[in-house]
């Protein structure tokens, strides 16, 4: 044989074919038209049920394997018919000869015919049997724009040929036979008359079983209308793009989970506004294979942006990178699971966030911070961690952040950047497998390769922070009895966070366990705003619904031995026992990683994060405090654990100083806390209630004023930055024309802050009426 010329031949024969992208199962997904509208599914000889290659060749071509691909008796029986007639009625043809008409099409005359036989001759002389047989399953007419065995038996048996029964086999061996005449799906009544012709030949030659071709006759040729699969549409082009040499592409995604995630999208969509749409990522941890792929919420809808691959397109990520920073600073040693931060106004040049409730909560651990997605302890963290530092470690990760003139800052953990579903899934995998970034798998061929693997966070902190994430509870909108199947069923249990953009552009919601990671995006493509809707009412409904539609997986996530629990205390931070009991104002239990516990942050710097021991001298005659130099005799020396002082608004009595250092003897006059440095607000009682004045009267108003402090003062009303001020300075606030997130200030509690330029705080609370 002539291997050149075989390998032409196979050449010529691969060109013809469409191409399609398949499931782990080899279950068709998509599947692409050539450049002619015809559909072919390639498959090899292997991949065809036995059933129908026997049908083919008694019914075609008995001695296939026996001729030369010319069949003599055949011919001369042909000849004759056809001299008989003065017309062709009868082509004698082997499966040989058709597979050389297929390639080299020609006139229906005596001379077509002769070079039919001469072009037959060629192949049986460069290719073995086996090879014209599987260019005939592959190249085969069965109707319209469908060529090939396995293309028909998906187009009009819902089915791959290496399933079909014995009465499938017969149909698809007859259909080429008269494509147009036997087609099932418009004339299923002649196709059953042909096909039950096929099954008593093989009958009268004993192939089959009477009984067996007995129950092949009681199967019903049905019609049905062919409608092509587009299961994950958006990934297989992406797919079919990046590998440009092959016919068929095989991808990692399960058609029964992609299929039943989105019909669970197609409903979900219902309760969203126009032109929205969703994207949902399903990984599996353990082969970092994508199992579903849903880049759009409908892909045939152009009024939702259907073509849009929203998996991959750049968005912010809103509140969704707060974890990684989390655990990079456990892993550096600044914090805790449960160390004490500050959810307060930040006063650090002209960036002054606030958190999404609009109110600012004072002291919080870092395990709440976290929970809750406060935004002002995560600033505060970043600010210390370093924002270049923390933007290289994402990169390194494999999450490459999208930033505005490449100038990260502070913003960054609020989502003032961009990267993509597929990016924030990649590293949320890392929760579920010891901190290491697994680059995900698109392709079956990728299983045979090593995985690409990065670590972002240490096994420690990263089983830290799915701890922590594990804890929130199921958003309000699953019903009850979900909620309770939940805590029953561990699969459920899901380490989540959410996110939201700027101007409620992007909801976010994403979920690991030890089996699956899992991402879900709801917004509109074109990037305007939906208000209303956010990562723990819009998208975290929809993470629980796909994880509800997830195989159990009862494992639960290994805790490192590194890691141990221990009693912390504040306001130090640092472990509690019986030498410091005296200064342990609250307990807390928190994971410590290597036995490190670092105190509570304060900055030498900063007045407002002063805290730590306190040390003084008490007159016990009269519990006042004295200098050391006082003159007064006997002195105690005593010492006192502070908070930070940046804290002193949101603590109870108990806790501030005023109550925990002593008011100054009058013999031993001293200020030990500078009273320029204390903040106060004046002439508003805190707890008061203000009413308007009669049903029509004017609306309650306030004046802002404070006294002690250091430079400019900054207010904040309900968690929002309002006014700036001078010292001494007095500002009038009319709660009419309050806005706060785009609306009018309800009646009920009001929160006001203000701060100094050195970080110094106080905060009133009154009530409207």
């Amino acid at each position: 044989m002539n291997d050149g010329s075989a390998q032409n031949q196979s050449k010529q024969t691969k060109k013809q074919f469409a191409r399609v992208v398949v499931d782990e199962n080899d279950r068709l997904l998509r599947t692409f038209a050539d450049n002619n509208g015809i559909w072919r599914y390639p498959i090899s000889l292997s991949q065809v049920s036995p059933l129908y290659i026997e049908a083919l060749l008694n019914y075609e071509d008995r001695w296939f394997w026996q001729h030369y691909g010319i069949n003599p008796l055949s011919l001369l029986r042909a000849s004759y018919q056809n001299i008989s007639a003065g017309k062709i009625i009868s082509g004698g043809s082997t499966l040989s000869m058709q597979v050389a008409r297929i390639l080299h099409p020609h006139a229906r005359s005596f001379t077509g015919k002769f070079q039919q036989v001469l072009r037959t001759l060629q192949l049986e002389w460069h290719l073995e049997k086996s090879q014209i047989l599987q260019i005939y399953l592959n190249t085969a007419p069965f109707g319209g724009t469908i060529e090939g065995v396995q293309a028909a038996s998906y187009t009009y048996l819902n089915k791959p040929a290496s399933t079909l029964t014995h009465a499938e086999a017969a149909l698809l061996a007859v259909l080429p036979q008269a494509p147009t005449r036997y087609r099932p799906d418009l004339h299923n009544e002649a196709a059953q008359r042909a096909r039950d012709k096929v099954l008593q030949r093989l009958a009268d030659f004993g192939v089959w079983s009477q009984s067996e071709i007995k129950d092949a006759k009681l199967e019903q040729v049905y019609s049905a209308s062919f409608k092509p699969q587009q299961l994950a549409p958006l990934l297989a082009r992406r797919l079919l793009n990046q590998s440009p040499t092959q016919s068929v592409i095989k991808s990692t995604i399960n058609t029964e989970l992609q299929q039943g995630l989105q019909e669970l999208v197609n409903a979900y969509m219902v309760r969203l506004p126009k032109k929205s749409s969703a994207a949902v990522l399903v990984v599996d941890n353990t082969t970092s294979t994508v199992k579903a792929y849903l880049g759009t919420a409908d892909f045939a809808n152009s009024k939702r942006f259907g073509y849009v691959d929203m998996i991959q397109a750049t968005r912010s990520p809103g509140s969704t990178l707060k974890p990684f920073l989390y655990g990079l600073a456990l892993d550096d040693g600044l914090i805790h699971s449960h160390s004490l931060l500050a959810d307060v106004p930040r006063n650090k040049g002209q960036y002054r966030p606030a958190n999404f409730n609009g109110a600012f909560n004072g002291p919080v651990s870092a395990h709440s911070a976290l929970q809750r997605s406060l935004n002002m302890p995560a600033v505060d963290l970043l600010d210390r961690y370093g924002v270049n530092r923390f933007v290289s470690q994402l990169d390194n990760a494999g999450l490459h952040l999208s930033i505005p003139d490449n100038q990260p800052n502070l913003a960054v953990i609020l989502g003032g950047a961009g990267t993509s579903l597929a990016q924030l899934v990649q590293q949320y995998s890392a929760l579920a497998n010891q901190g290491k970034v697994h680059q995900l798998r698109y392709l079956q061929e990728q299983l045979a390769q090593p995985k690409v693997t990065r670590q972002l966070l240490s096994p420690a902190s990263s089983w830290v922070i799915q701890k922590t994430l594990s804890g929130i509870k199921r958003p309000d909108s699953i019903n009850t009895l979900a909620a309770r199947l939940s805590k029953a069923n561990s699969h459920n249990t899901l380490a989540w966070k959410t996110g939201t953009s700027y101007g409620y552009r992007d909801s976010w919601a994403i979920g690991v366990n030890k089996k699956y990671t899992i991402g879900v995006w709801l917004g509109r493509p074109d990037g305007t705003a939906m208000p209303g809707h956010y990562g723990g009412i819009t998208a975290g409904p929809l993470l629980f619904k796909v994880a509800d539609q997830l195989p159990n997986s009862p494992q639960e996530i290994i805790k490192p031995d590194n890691i141990t629990a221990e009693m912390i205390c504040w306001p130090l931070g640092t472990k509690y026992s019986e030498d410091n009991k005296a200064f342990c104002q609250q307990k807390h239990q928190a994971w410590i990683i290597d036995q490190v516990i670092p105190p509570t942050w304060h900055s030498a710097d900063s007045d407002a994060w002063q805290n730590g021991l306190f040390n003084y001298w008490l007159n016990p005659n009269n519990q006042r405090r004295v200098s050391i130099d006082c003159l007064v005799n006997p002195k105690e020396r005593k010492q006192v654990a502070l908070w930070p002082k940046v804290l002193e608004p949101w603590l109870s009595k108990r806790y501030q100083r005023s109550t925990l250092i002593p008011q100054s003897d009058e013999q031993c006059a001293e200020t030990l806390l500078s009273s320029s440095a204390t903040l106060n607000i004046v002439g508003i009682e805190n707890n008061s209630i203000y009413r308007r004045s009669g049903k029509n009267g004017e609306a309650p108003s306030i004046v802002l004023k404070t006294v002690g402090g250091s430079g400019k003062k900054s207010w904040y009303i309900n968690g929002e930055f309002r006014y700036q001020s001078e010292n001494n300075e007095s500002i009038n606030h009319e709660f009419s024309s309050a806005i706060t997130g785009g609306a009018k200030v309800e009646q009920g509690k009001q929160q006001i802050i203000v701060q100094d330029q050195a970080g110094n705080t106080d905060m009133v609370m009154i009530t409207l009426q």
